[in-house]
């Protein structure tokens, strides 16, 4: 078995859009509040499977800049 190193940015957290962690990093390092990324995006527009995943994400990158304030 190998092993593979797997960037973190590049994990999906939409499936039905194909929407990244690194693109929802960067939409929220731009500004974007949830609905703006969801407009660039179209996650969370679809069957709404990634609604915990995204909301849990955008939280860390919050405390994140909280810290980094």
């Amino acid at each position: 078995m190998s092993s593979k190193n797997v960037n973190p940015a590049d994990e999906v957290l939409c499936h039905c859009s194909g929407t990244t962690r690194g693109a929802i990093q960067s939409l929220f390092e731009q500004g974007k509040d949830v609905d703006g990324i969801s407009r660039w995006t179209g996650a969370l527009s679809g069957c709404g499977g990634c609604e915990w995943d995204i909301a849990e994400f955008l939280a860390e990158l919050i405390e994140q800049q909280k810290k980094n304030s």
